[in-house]
């Protein structure tokens, strides 16, 4: 909305985005007093803020319009929070010509307006239109005005019209009246239904049927994974199918991740909401910035952008150990919070782990077939590289061996994605049926020690088995509860009420078997 306090001030709603969400941002225009003619933006504005006189002006003449010859004042309230972007360059362009032709726009009474302009006067896509959109709705406004390419991201969030245009003259004659414009319409089952299509499937991966179970395990109960394996044995491979058999989005899933895109300019224009999980693979040349998040405007990382999907990180062993030990406290709390000069920004960042390794720096520790040339001192060397604190957080770690010629020549059709990801989300509607009175656990991995007490119970056999085990292996006592988590699911996959010695057997197989290959 543009309100007319008099002939020298025009009001307008926009919103700054901070971290994830947005605040609401009142932009005042204000012109007059003595002085040569000049702009001022006031209100902290950032660089980009600050350039946008010049956009501003560029694209006023080349719309066929004036603006004020006198000294121009634009606040961008509130002063306390730093104003960034150039989304700002639409609603401060609207308030000037308001005020150089004496007018005031009444209509979308009470929206937010947002848009980057090219000196042409053209109106360019911006990053956050969905946290915008919802803090507009939040505030009780009725519209956004918003640029075309983002007005399909925006229409997600029922209960308010959004308006895309073009140009800064179709923003301006929409506004006075002079044209009509359509409001954007998204239909969220339609969006949603195309998770149900992706371009790769397990049935492409051949053996590994012990790995492929493994799997199976971690997807269905939130289980962070760890495959070991030579050069070839098909890691990365299973790894990139998971997104495949993990169970559809929820709408508030989807609209969380969504806003994380939008906010990190990942979003596709041609695809309005995140309709699948996510799926990371940074290379081990990355920052702890870049993981984690931060730099001077605390943006997410990719642990925050992987949230609701998987982390995969191939040769985890060539991560920096200083990179691997900031997923640490992550991995527990589901959340990242980043304390840097200018604030403190708190980001979800609920996801699998999906981790893959050589046995050895060659790669052919074990092997039958290949001789590994690593000395005792290089492989020990290079499992270092792996802290015991951020292993107990990987609650499988499995081995996945050489694939033999028989198994690669057959012609055998594998199990599909469909059909494994059929027995996950029935194992997750026995964990959503389970925790329905939790507003924070979602699956079994992320069961707080009140909630493992109460639906862990073994017999005493089972109770048996597992101090012998720990006794055994040396647990520790993180391991300790991964390992009942793991037993869990493997019961919730069995359609079983408790827990039985076969689940926890197979889920103490998955540790057992790591420490067997590292010792």
């Amino acid at each position: 909305m543009i309100d007319a306090f008099d002939l020298m001030l025009t009001k307008l709603f926009s919103a700054a985005v901070v971290g994830i969400d947005a605040t609401e941002v009142e932009i005042e225009v204000h012109t007059g007093g003595s002085g040569d003619p000049s702009i001022i933006v006031v209100g902290l504005p950032d660089a980009i803020v600050r350039e946008s006189k010049d956009r501003v002006i560029a694209a006023i003449n080349n719309s066929g319009y004036t603006w004020p010859r006198t000294r121009t004042t634009v606040n961008l309230a509130p002063a306390d929070i730093k104003k960034q972007g150039p989304h700002f360059d639409l609603p401060i362009a609207l308030g000037m010509i308001a005020l150089a032709n004496k007018v005031t726009l009444t209509r979308l009474h009470r929206c937010y307006i947002a848009g980057e302009l090219a000196l042409t006067g053209e109106v360019r896509p911006i990053k956050g239109a969905l946290p915008l959109t919802l803090e507009a709705r939040a505030r009780g406004k009725k519209a956004v005005l918003l640029p075309t390419a983002n007005t399909r991201e925006a229409a997600v969030v029922d209960g308010i019209e959004v308006y895309g245009i073009q140009t800064l003259r179709e923003a301006y004659e929409f506004l006075s009246m002079q044209q009509e414009l359509p409001a954007e319409k998204e239909n969220h089952s339609t969006l949603l239904a195309e998770q149900l299509s992706f371009e790769v499937d397990f049935s492409e991966v051949k053996g590994q049927h012990q790995v492929k179970r493994a799997v199976e395990v971690a997807v269905a109960g939130g289980h962070n994974i760890l495959l070991i394996g030579p050069p070839g044995s098909g890691k990365s491979m299973l790894a990139r199918r998971i997104p495949s058999i993990m169970p559809p989005l929820s709408l508030e899933e989807a609209l969380e991740t969504t806003k994380i895109h939008s906010v990190c300019g990942l979003l596709d224009l041609g695809k309005p909401m995140v309709s699948q999980r996510p799926f990371r693979d940074p290379h081990h040349t990355i920052s702890n910035v870049g993981l984690l998040g931060g730099s001077a405007n605390i943006t997410p990382g990719e642990i925050s952008i992987a949230h609701h999907g998987v982390l995969f990180l191939d040769e985890l062993p060539e991560f920096q150990r200083s990179t691997l030990e900031v997923l640490r406290q992550p991995l527990e709390d589901g959340k990242v919070t980043i304390s840097r000069a200018a604030g403190t920004m708190t980001f979800p960042a609920l996801f699998m782990l999906v981790a893959a390794m050589n046995p050895c720096p060659c790669g052919y520790y074990g092997d039958l077939k290949r001789e590994c040339r690593c000395t005792p001192p290089q492989r020990e060397r290079y499992r270092q590289r792996i802290s015991g604190p951020l292993l107990d957080r990987i609650d499988l770690h499995v081995e996945a061996p050489a694939i033999e010629y028989k198994e690669l020549a057959s012609r055998e059709l594998a199990e599909c994605s469909l059909q494994i990801r059929e027995r996950i989300i029935k194992a997750r509607q026995r964990q959503q049926e389970r925790f329905s009175k939790s507003t924070k656990t979602r699956c079994n991995a992320r069961m707080n020690p009140t909630e493992l007490r109460k639906y862990c119970n073994l017999t005493q056999e089972g109770n048996e088995l597992l101090k012998k085990a720990i006794n055994d292996l040396n647990f520790s006592a993180r391991a300790y509860d991964r390992i009942l988590k793991v037993a869990r699911t493997i019961a919730d996959l069995a359609q079983s009420a408790g827990i039985e010695k076969e689940h926890l057997l197979e889920a103490l197989s998955y540790r057992s078997l790591d420490r067997q290959l590292w010792k």
